[in-house]
């Protein structure tokens, strides 16, 4: 006989019951034989006992379910405390559940016993858990709160005009802080976009490889911004207006064995500097030249084809992606001729190993200080052991010609290498920003690990010592003063991503040249400059042990004071939209090898934590010379990484079957070595990250005594999500801070599309405006000829990070006067 329509709905929600019951019971059966929580086999249990009597008409169910819902709330608070984005998942759908099982059309079928009773004891627990819930929401517990002091100290000149910002850092030193006051706390509020310019340069043409990315810091000199696009033109615009002035397309070659494109920015020659007495140069060797380009068949020349030249005075500086230097002019964007023995060019394949196009580049601009270019770049990271070399080059910033080289796998021979010499193969490079102390008369270098990065059983000593380090160079010669290391035999992925930033500090009542540098893994290490001496405290601790067959571990790792370090993850941090998939992740967690930071790649998988992607990355900090604090974005997202066994030297174990399109290299095959390797975020079945938010922050550091002032959760899911929610869980960061004198900061980072400002000394945000695309650039500030101060915004998006693209300049200011 058919069912009464009345027994419909109580049989639908009986079966909801019944299966999500099954789902948590055998789930759990599984978590707890794996030694993990016992919760939720006995939430399943619960819920299919519910479904069962409700299946049954029975009025128990409601009684059932409310010890079960109580019984949650309990466990919840006991895992978590009031922490409303942790409690949610854990409560979130049996409180959607409770509610239907108390509307009349289920209530109404099982009696008046069920309304009176069952009803109410069930109608009770779900008003308490949700009084639970409003209290956890106006809860932050992961908010650290305080104030950065407030003195100043008369900071060291930077040698740039305080309306201006000459590097990428603004100058050398990589603070990322102006001088400018006009913008505060008090008047932010009313920031108004000035102009907006469109490069019309936007990622996915032909051959371009997943990480296309549009990362530019501009240049401001005089009255012009200068920029770079992610398909290598190079733009000046009139830094008042916007208008664009001149624009440079050179010439690059197809077929690029591509892992990133992007172009993070340009360096500056002044005509001054440019003016003065050259070294003398070691002569240019034309076969050596033609070598260079045979090595790397069609190389363009940037004076070839027709293209306007000129002699010049100051010069700009852009890095390519097809392995060179390009020398212009800035006032009309001319390829200087009297560079490069008349090429307009740096070839950075001279005496590269494994030449294959597109496979070594810079990304990042140069530093360039007392005459001398100094250059690093980048080598893919998972492909092959036959890769370039990590060579760093210091170049005249005169004439082009070869100074110095310094080549970790011979480090003590600086002088430039014979023509028909090579450098070392396959060594550690510098991929990101460098920075130089022209006063000291040193450049500091940020390194990676040699390639691959997750198996280090071939490395030789010298990459051994030079690995995942920050070293200072003498700028004259290129020898070798001192190097820190920040990771002992990585296997992680964790080289130095960030651009170390010089500054004095007042320590101990001495001031000391410091050096701060970010890293992946999230220290802060503070360090003499002059000496690589650590100045705040670095200990070493033990460290997981158990590498893969054939690779070793580093007994200890280095930690430093200042760290924003994550606590080791626990099965409570696990999280999910519902009970179902943060059971999902608790299983991964047991299943997968763990055991804190500094696990071992294994075949059967480890979490990585924190992943690759960095607490710090590529964006770095802003450092206050005058107050001695740090404004950081630090961002925690887990990865897994699996180790494959190559069972032989050519097939592809992690392409999906069939090798990239075109040129792209097949990325983390390992060819060389015994593994391959499989790498991934740590996430739900869903899609979810399987740890709890937040995942990203604004912290403030005292740098003086290590202290983190206050800490933030940052950026909302409004661009994350199929529905734009403005749920602020606080999401990662990629792109740099900039801090001023008016006491306000700015980023524009976050995976959600918005450039926001800061209080400084509280870290609370005070503005934001909405991007027309992701802002994974680091922001920029200057004074136009109108004396008010601009802050600049680049909104293009992340390829690898799915972020909005766009080919957005965009310049915000308060009204005028």
């Amino acid at each position: 006989m058919p069912q009464s329509p009345s027994l419909l709905l109580p049989r639908l929600v009986s079966a909801i019951l019944l299966l999500t019951g099954l789902a948590l019971a055998g789930g759990g059966a599984w978590l707890a034989l794996l030694g993990g929580s016992w919760f939720y086999l006995l939430a399943g249990l619960a819920l299919l006992a519910s479904g069962a009597l409700l299946w049954r008409g029975r009025a128990e169910a409601l009684v059932v379910f409310a010890l079960l819902l109580l019984g949650t709330l309990g466990w919840a608070i006991w895992e978590v405390g009031l922490d409303w984005w942790a409690l949610a998942p854990r409560g979130g759908m049996l409180v959607v559940l409770g509610l239907v099982l108390l509307t009349p059309w289920v209530t109404r079928p099982l009696g008046t016993r069920a309304r009176a009773g069952s009803g109410l004891a069930l109608g009770l627990v779900v008003l308490a858990t949700g009084v639970t819930a409003g209290i956890a929401m106006l809860r932050d517990p992961h908010a650290i709160e305080g104030n950065l002091p407030d003195r100043r100290i008369a900071a060291a000149p930077d040698g740039v005009p305080p309306g201006e910002w000459h590097a990428y850092g603004r100058s050398g030193l990589g603070q990322r802080f102006s001088p400018l006051d006009q913008i505060t706390p008090q008047n932010i509020a009313r920031l108004e976009v000035a102009w907006q310019y469109r490069t019309g340069d936007t990622r996915g043409q032909p051959g371009e490889p997943q990480e296309t990315t549009f990362e530019v810091t501009p240049l401001k000199i005089d009255n012009r911004l200068f920029l770079c696009t992610p398909h290598q033109a190079v733009i000046a615009l009139d830094a008042t207006t916007g208008a664009e002035i001149w624009r440079y397309r050179p010439t690059i070659l197809n077929d690029l064995a591509l892992q990133h494109l992007t172009c993070r920015g340009l360096s500056w020659l002044s005509a001054a500097e440019a003016a003065a007495p050259a070294t003398p140069p070691r002569p240019l060797d034309p076969a050596r030249q033609a070598d260079a380009r045979a090595a790397v068949p069609n190389l363009p020349i940037a004076t070839g084809g027709g293209t306007p030249s000129v002699d010049c005075g100051a010069r700009l500086f852009m890095p390519t992606a097809d392995g060179r230097v390009i020398a212009l002019d800035p006032a009309t964007g001319a390829v200087c001729r009297n560079f490069g023995d008349g090429t307009g060019q740096i070839n950075l394949w001279a005496n590269m190993p494994n030449p294959r196009p597109g496979g070594y580049y810079s990304t990042s601009p140069p530093v360039v200080a007392n005459g001398v270019l100094v250059i690093g770049g980048t080598v893919l990271d998972n492909v092959s052991t036959t890769e370039q070399s990590g060579v760093i080059r210091g170049y005249d910033a005169r004439s082009g010609a070869l100074v110095w080289n310094w080549d970790s796998g011979a480090p003590d021979t600086t002088a430039p290498i014979p023509p028909e010499a090579t450098y070392t193969a396959n060594s550690p490079n510098a991929w990101s920003i460098l920075s130089v102390d022209a006063t000291l008369g040193l450049v500091y270098v940020p390194l990676g690990n040699q390639p691959p990065d997750q198996f280090g059983g071939n490395r030789s000593p010298a990459v051994e010592r030079f690995s995942s380090s920050v070293v200072a160079l003498d700028l004259t010669d290129g020898s070798l003063r001192w190097v820190f290391q920040t990771v002992h035999h990585d296997l992680w992925d964790y080289d130095v991503p960030s651009q170390p930033t010089l500054v004095d500090l007042t320590i101990g009542g001495q001031t000391v040249p410091a050096l701060v540098q970010p890293t992946k893994q999230g220290e802060l290490y503070v360090l003499d400059r002059r000496t690589g001496a650590p100045l705040l405290p670095v200990r070493e601790v033990p460290a997981p042990q158990g590498a893969a067959p054939g690779d070793t571990t580093a007994p200890t790792q280095p930690v430093s004071t200042l760290s924003f370090d994550p606590p080791m993850l626990r099965g409570r941090d696990m999280w999910g939209a519902t009970l179902v998939d943060q059971l999902a992740c608790r299983i991964q967690l047991r299943r997968l090898r763990y055991e804190g930071r500094y696990t071992p790649p294994s075949l059967q998988g480890s979490i990585v934590y924190p992943g690759n992607f960095g607490v710090f990355n590529w964006g770095g900090i802003a450092v206050d010379p005058e107050r001695q604090i740090a404004f950081t974005t630090p961002a925690y997202l887990a990865f897994v990484s699996r180790l494959i066994p190559r069972e032989n030297a050519t097939e592809l174990y992690v392409q999906g079957g069939s090798p990239p399109p075109g040129a792209l290299p097949a990325l983390n095959e390992n060819f060389g070595t015994p593994y391959a390797v499989e790498l991934k975020p740590f996430l739900s079945p869903i899609g979810l990250p399987c740890q709890q938010p937040p995942w990203g922050y604004v912290a403030g550091a005292d740098l003086t005594d290590g202290r983190i002032a206050w800490k933030h959760r940052n950026g909302t899911v409004r661009d994350l999500t199929p529905l734009p929610l403005p749920f602020r869980m606080g999401v990662p960061d990629l792109g740099g801070p900039i801090m001023t004198r008016g006491g306000v900061a700015f980023a524009s980072g976050t995976l959600d599309n918005f450039v926001r400002g800061y209080d400084v000394t509280t870290g609370a945000q005070i503005w934001e405006s909405r991007l027309p695309a992701g802002g994974q650039a680091t922001p920029m500030t200057y004074t136009g000829t109108d004396n008010r101060q601009y802050l600049l915004v680049i909104a293009g998006g992340h390829g690898s990070l799915g972020t909005t693209a766009g080919d957005y300049v965009i310049a915000y200011a308060l009204p005028g006067r």
